[in-house]
C-alpha cells in the first residue's frame, strides 16, 4: 500500500495542486482546512506524514504539531509558511517538527523532504508500505496499534535494549519477533526463552551454558541460548519472573557483553540485542526488592507498551476473520465466516485473555461446526456463555410432553398401564400421546434400550 500523506491547509488551489503532484507521484493524500478537520482525520486513520500550513483558522501549525506529537509521537510532520524566518525554522525543529518549509514551494526540494521524512519509518533500500513483511504476523488497523508499530519500526533499527509491556496474551513475543525482522539483525537467529517457565535451577544453564562436569548430570558440554542467539535478538520473556541472583548475572552480561558458562573459567563475547517483556509490574516489583532496579534500567532503554484486545475492539472481526481462514485449513472444512450475531458477540466480548483467547475460541468453534457459517450458539459455547432459548408456548408444551413420556416409560420399564397410571391418563388417552410423539413402549423394556432425544 502507497504512503499515506495528510495535507492541511486554508489554500484550497494549493491543496489542488498539491495533492496532484503527489497522487502522480504514488502516494495516497487526504487534505483538510483546519486542525480540527486534521486531527479528526487522525483519529479516522493514522497517515504516515503530515504536512501543514504554520497558520490555520483554528490555531496555528505548531499547535496543531503540539496536538498531534501528544497522540502520535512518532509521526513526522513538515510545516509549510508563507513568511518564514530562520528563528521560526529554529523553533519548529528544536520542538521536534521535521522540517519547515517556504511558500512558493520548491517541488522538487518538497518531494526529496518527504522521501526522507518517511524513511524515518524504513530499513534503508525498503520503500515504506510495500515491504510489510516485518509485521506480516500482526494483523491490525487500529490507530493505537498503527502508532505502536510506527514507534516500533523505527526502535528497531537501533541496537537499544527495548521492554515490551502488555497483558497476557496481548501478542508480545510476536512483537518482539517483528522487531528481530526489522532490524539489522534480521538474518541471525531469533531466540525466545520464557524466564517464568524453566525451573529456577535449570534457567541459568539454559540461559549462558555449562560446562561439562559442572554438576550432576552435566555429561557434555552445553551451549545456552545467548550463544545460540549471537549476532541475533534474544526474547527473555517475562523477565519479572527471573529470580534476583539470576538478574545480577544477566545484568554482568548486559555490561560486559559476554557470557560465562556454568563451570567454564572463562568468558565468551557475545553479540546480542536484548528484547524483554512482562504483564508484571516492574515498578511494584522493584519497590517490593523483586527486581532489581539497575538491571531494569538496561532492559528498559525504550518501552513498548502493547494495548489490551478492549482497546483495540475495531481489530476484533478482523482477527477473528484471519483465524477462521487459518483453521479452517487445519481441521480441513469448508468454513466461509459467522453470522451477524455471532460476529457482533466477538466484538462485544469481555476479552480477559486477549487475542490468546480469540484465537482458542476461534479454533473451539472451528473443530465443532457442521456448517460453513459459524452461528451464534458456537460463540457462546467456546465463551461459556450462557444461553438463551426462547421457544413458543406451543413448542415449549410439546418438548415438556415428548420429555415427560420418555421419562416415565423409562420410570415403568415400558409398561403401558403403570405409566397411564402414574400419569393420572387412561389408556387409550396415553396411547394416542405415545402414538403423536412415535414413543414405542417396547423400546424401555430392553435392559440395552436407547430412546434418542
Amino acid at each position: 500500500m502507497s504512503p499515506h500523506l495528510l495535507l492541511v491547509d486554508t489554500d484550497t488551489d494549493l491543496l489542488r495542486r498539491l495533492s496532484k503532484r503527489l497522487l502522480a507521484t504514488g502516494y495516497r493524500v487526504s487534505t483538510a482546512g483546519t486542525a480540527e478537520a486534521a486531527l479528526s482525520q487522525l483519529a479516522i486513520e493514522r497517515p504516515h506524514l503530515v504536512i501543514s500550513a504554520d497558520k490555520l483558522p483554528d490555531r496555528d501549525g505548531l499547535a496543531l504539531f503540539d496536538e498531534i506529537c501528544a497522540l502520535h509521537g512518532a509521526l513526522p510532520v513538515i510545516l509549510l509558511t508563507d513568511h518564514g524566518t530562520i528563528p521560526d525554522a529554529v523553533e519548529a525543529t528544536s520542538r521536534g517538527v521535521y522540517d519547515y518549509l517556504t511558500k512558493p514551494l520548491d517541488s522538487k526540494r518538497l518531494l526529496t523532504k518527504i522521501a526522507q521524512a518517511l524513511s524515518l519509518n524504513m530499513r534503508p533500500g525498503v520503500a515504506l508500505g510495500i515491504d510489510g513483511s516485518w509485521r506480516a504476523d500482526i494483523v491490525s488497523r487500529a490507530n493505537c496499534m498503527a502508532e505502536l508499530l510506527a514507534e516500533t519500526r523505527l526502535v528497531a533499527a537501533s541496537d537499544a535494549s527495548i521492554l515490551i509491556v502488555g497483558e497476557s496474551g496481548t501478542g508480545k513475543e510476536l512483537l518482539a519477533q517483528a522487531i528481530h525482522r526489522a532490524s539489522s539483525r534480521a538474518d541471525a537467529p531469533f531466540v525466545a526463552v520464557n524466564c517464568g517457565a524453566i525451573p529456577e535451577q535449570l534457567l541459568e544453564s539454559e540461559l549462558f551454558g555449562h560446562v561439562r562436569g559442572a554438576f550432576t548430570g552435566a555429561i557434555a558440554h552445553h551451549r545456552g541460548l545467548f550463544q545460540t542467539a549471537n549476532n541475533g535478538t534474544i526474547f527473555l520473556d517475562e523477565i519479572g519472573d527471573m529470580p534476583l541472583p539470576l538478574q545480577v548475572k544477566l545484568l554482568r552480561v548486559l555490561q560486559e557483553k559476554t557470557v560465562r558458562a556454568v563451570g567454564a573459567n572463562e568468558a565468551t563475547p557475545i553479540d546480542v540485542r536484548i528484547v524483554s517483556a512482562t504483564h508484571r509490574d516492574l515498578d511494584a516489583a522493584m519497590l517490593a526488592n523483586q527486581f532489581r532496579e539497575d538491571l531494569y534500567y538496561r532492559l528498559n532503554v525504550v518501552t513498548l507498551s502493547l494495548p489490551s484486545l478492549a482497546e483495540r475492539r475495531e481489530d476484533i472481526p478482523l482477527l477473528a476473520s484471519h483465524f477462521l481462514h487459518k483453521l479452517a485449513g487445519k481441521y480441513h472444512k469448508p468454513i466461509n465466516s459467522f453470522t451477524a450475531d455471532a460476529l457482533e458477540l466477538l466484538a462485544t466480548a469481555s476479552w480477559p485473555g486477549n487475542v490468546r483467547q480469540l484465537y482458542n475460541v476461534v479454533e473451539q468453534v472451528c473443530a465443532l461446526t457442521t456448517s460453513p457459517l459459524i452461528p451464534l450458539s458456537l460463540v457462546q459455547k467456546a465463551l461459556r456463555l450462557p444461553t438463551l432459548e426462547v421457544l413458543s408456548y406451543a413448542e415449549a408444551k410439546q418438548r415438556f410432553e415428548r420429555n415427560y413420556l420418555i421419562q416415565i416409560l423409562k420410570l415403568t420399564g415400558g409398561q403401558v398401564a403403570d405409566a397411564a397410571r402414574l400419569a393420572n391418563r387412561n389408556r387409550t388417552e396415553f396411547y394416542r400421546l405415545l402414538q403423536k410423539y412415535q414413543l414405542t413402549p417396547g423400546l424401555f423394556r430392553s435392559e440395552n434400550g436407547v430412546v434418542a432425544d
